[in-house]
C-alpha cells in the first residue's frame, strides 16, 4: 500500500463527541420540572446521543427514568406525567469513560444514611482510577464503570462528616481532579458546581421564581428561562427554600482558566453563549481568519453541514466569494461512526450528505469543515464534490490539526489514530484529493475568540495540558506510538503544569 493511502481499518471514524450535557431546575408546584428537563435535554441532544435520563424530587422522594436512546425516544407524556415534583436534574450522555450500557446512564441516584443523592456530571476526572481503587479498598461496591459514581460516593462519604450537602460537595472538590460540571440534588437542595479550571461549560438562568442550570444557554431558552450568568470555575451555587447563595472557596485564582476551546469550534450549539462569547460569532471569526490566512481564487464557498456553515459565512464575508449551499444533509440518517463495517460507514456518509450538482458543476469550490481527525470523511467529501462536477476543491478546516489526545471528556483517540500525527499538511491534502488545504493556525485561536476569553484549553492541538496526567490515564492512548507517545504526553503535561502555561 502506498504510504499516503488512507487505511480504512485504522481511520474508521471522523466525528468527535463529548461526554454529555446536564440540566437542572429548582421550582415549585406551579410547574412540571420533568417537562422543563425534557425541553432542556432536547436542546442539549447534540452533546450526547447514547442515553438520557431525568430524576425528580418530590418533597424528598426521588423518582426517575433513564434509558438508552435519544430524548424523544426515551420519554413520552406518560413517563413525564409520572415524574412529579419541585426540582429535577437531567442528563444526556455519550460515553468517553465507561461503556455504552444502561447502567452507566445518568442521573445517578444513590440512597445512603443521610437520604437520597442524585448527580449528573459532564467531564472526565483525571484521578478517577486512584479514587475508585481507594473506595473499593474501603468496601465500596460500584454499580457502574463511570467516574460519576466515584463523585457520588465521595459526596456521600463527606456528607456523613459534614454539616450540609454543599459542604460535602466543597470537600469532594478538594479531592477530585480534572473536568467536571456537576449537578447534585439532595432531598432539599439543588447544587451546581464547576471545576476550578472551567473545562466544561455550565450556566444559570431564571424562569419566574425557578432557578435553572444547563450546560449551554440554548437549553435555558428552550424551557423558557432567561440567561442570568455562567457558573464561574471553582464556584458552587446552592438553591433551596431560603433562596440561592454562592460558595467560592474552591475558586483557585492561581489556576489558569481552561475552557475547552473546541466548545466554540464544534461542540456547542451555534445559538449558545459560553463564558460571555457567542458561539456563532466565534465560528464566523474562524472562517474570516481562514480567508485571510489561506486565500484562493474560487467561484463559491460552501460548508459541510451543520458544523461548517458558520465558518463558511465568515469566510465568504471576508473573501468576497459568494456563499452557496453546495451540500444537503439528511438529518434522519444515523451517525456514521456506529456502523460495524467500513463499507457500511462509507455508504452512510453518502446517504447523510448529498451534493447539489446544479451549484457545483464547473465551479472552483472552497469547502469548509470543522476538523479532520482520522481522515475518514474528508476524502469522501472531496471525491463527492468532484463527482458532482466541481472543477477545483479547496479544503479549509476551522480548527488546528489534532495531534494530542484529550483526557478531560472529549473523545479524541490515541495519537496513533490521528492523521495529522503521521502526515504533514501537504500529505493530508494529497490523501484527501483536494487542490489545497488550510487549517486554522493554533496561534489564531485567541483571535477566533476576539480577545474576550481569559484562558482556554487547546491541549489537543498543542499538548499543553492544564493538569498533570496520571500514568493510568495514559494507557489506551498509546496506539500507534507505544511507549514513545506515553513518554511524550507525560513530559508535556508535567512541563505545562510546572511552567504555568496558559493553554
Amino acid at each position: 500500500m502506498n504510504s499516503l493511502e488512507i487505511d480504512s481499518q485504522e481511520y474508521f471514524s471522523e466525528e468527535l463527541h463529548e461526554e454529555c450535557g446536564v440540566f437542572g431546575i429548582y421550582g415549585d408546584d406551579s410547574l412540571s420540572p420533568a417537562y422543563a428537563c425534557y425541553n432542556g435535554l432536547l436542546a442539549l441532544q447534540h452533546r450526547g446521543q447514547e442515553s438520557c435520563g431525568i430524576a425528580v424530587n418530590d418533597r424528598g422522594v426521588v423518582s426517575g427514568y433513564k434509558n438508552m436512546g435519544l430524548v424523544s425516544e426515551v420519554f413520552n407524556n406518560e413517563v413525564l406525567d409520572s415524574l412529579s415534583g419541585q426540582m429535577a436534574i437531567a442528563h444526556v450522555r455519550y460515553s468517553t469513560a465507561g461503556g455504552s450500557v444502561r447502567e452507566n446512564s445518568q442521573p445517578l441516584v444513590m440512597r445512603y444514611v443521610k437520604g437520597t443523592l442524585a448527580i449528573a456530571h459532564n467531564g472526565n476526572l483525571t484521578n478517577a482510577f486512584d479514587l475508585r481503587r481507594e473506595l473499593e479498598m474501603r468496601g465500596a461496591i460500584f454499580q457502574t464503570t463511570i467516574d460519576s459514581e466515584v463523585i457520588a460516593y465521595l459526596i456521600a462519604r463527606e456528607r456523613v462528616k459534614s454539616g450540609s450537602v454543599e459542604a460535602a460537595v466543597e470537600r469532594t472538590m478538594g479531592q477530585i481532579n480534572g473536568a467536571y460540571s456537576l449537578l447534585v440534588m439532595s432531598p432539599q437542595k439543588l447544587i451546581a458546581a464547576r471545576d476550578p479550571h472551567g473545562f466544561r461549560p455550565l450556566c444559570m438562568g431564571k424562569m419566574g421564581d425557578s432557578i435553572v442550570f444547563a450546560s449551554e444557554s440554548c437549553a435555558l431558552a428552550a424551557c423558557g428561562a432567561e440567561f442570568v450568568r455562567d457558573i464561574e470555575p471553582g464556584e458552587i451555587v446552592v438553591v433551596d427554600e431560603k433562596g440561592m447563595h454562592s460558595i467560592k472557596t474552591c475558586m483557585n485564582r492561581s489556576e489558569k482558566k481552561s475552557l475547552c476551546v473546541f466548545e466554540y469550534i464544534y461542540f456547542a450549539r451555534t445559538d449558545s453563549q459560553i463564558d460571555g462569547i457567542s458561539v456563532y460569532r466565534a465560528r464566523k471569526e474562524a472562517g474570516r481568519i481562514l480567508a485571510r490566512e489561506f486565500p484562493v481564487e474560487a467561484d463559491i464557498v460552501i460548508g459541510v453541514p451543520e458544523s461548517g456553515i458558520d465558518a463558511t459565512i465568515g469566510y465568504s464575508e471576508e473573501s468576497g466569494i459568494p456563499y452557496e449551499k453546495g451540500i444537503v444533509k439528511n438529518g434522519y440518517i444515523g451517525r456514521t461512526f456506529i456502523k460495524p463495517t467500513q463499507k457500511e460507514r462509507a455508504k452512510s456518509v453518502r446517504l447523510k450528505l448529498n451534493p447539489l450538482r446544479s451549484v457545483l458543476e464547473g465551479k472552483r469550490v472552497v469547502v469548509i469543515d470543522d476538523s479532520i481527525v482520522r481522515g475518514t470523511t474528508c476524502d469522501r467529501i472531496v471525491k463527492m464534490l468532484r463527482n458532482a462536477g466541481a472543477r477545483e476543491v479547496h479544503l479549509r478546516i476551522s480548527s488546528p490539526p489534532f495531534i494530542w489526545p484529550c483526557f478531560y471528556g472529549t473523545d479524541i483517540p490515541s495519537r496513533g489514530e490521528l492523521i495529522a500525527v503521521k502526515h504533514t499538511v501537504d500529505e493530508i491534502c494529497q490523501l484527501t484529493g483536494a487542490d489545497s488545504l488550510g487549517f486554522l493556525p493554533p496561534d489564531k485561536l485567541s483571535e477566533m475568540l476576539m480577545g474576550q476569553n481569559t484562558g482556554f484549553c487547546d491541549a489537543c492541538f498543542s499538548g499543553n495540558y492544564p493538569t498533570k496526567i496520571p500514568e493510568k490515564m495514559l494507557e489506551g492512548k498509546e496506539r500507534g506510538g507505544v511507549d514513545f507517545d506515553k513518554k511524550i504526553i507525560r513530559r508535556k503535561s508535567e512541563q505545562s503544569v510546572c511552567q504555568g502555561t496558559e493553554a
